[in-house]
């Protein structure tokens, strides 16, 4: 999997200031944008989990 390069929350570069991206509130809500390539991804939230989906590089599982 290549490194990590987008923020999973707001899909800019992780070069900036991700201070509001990364609180307690975000930490167990699941990744809205790909690491990869910042593309939105298809999330579903279920009970017992979610599945998030990026139309390049694959599902993610939490």
């Amino acid at each position: 999997m290549n490194q990590a390069e987008f923020c999973v929350h707001c899909g800019q570069p992780l070069a900036g200031d991700h201070g509001a991206c990364h609180n307690p509130r975000t930490a167990l809500e699941p990744p809205r944008f790909c690491a990869s390539c910042a593309r939105r991804m298809v999330v579903q939230i279920t009970p017992v989990g979610w599945t998030a989906r990026c139309s390049r590089h694959g599902e993610l599982t939490g």
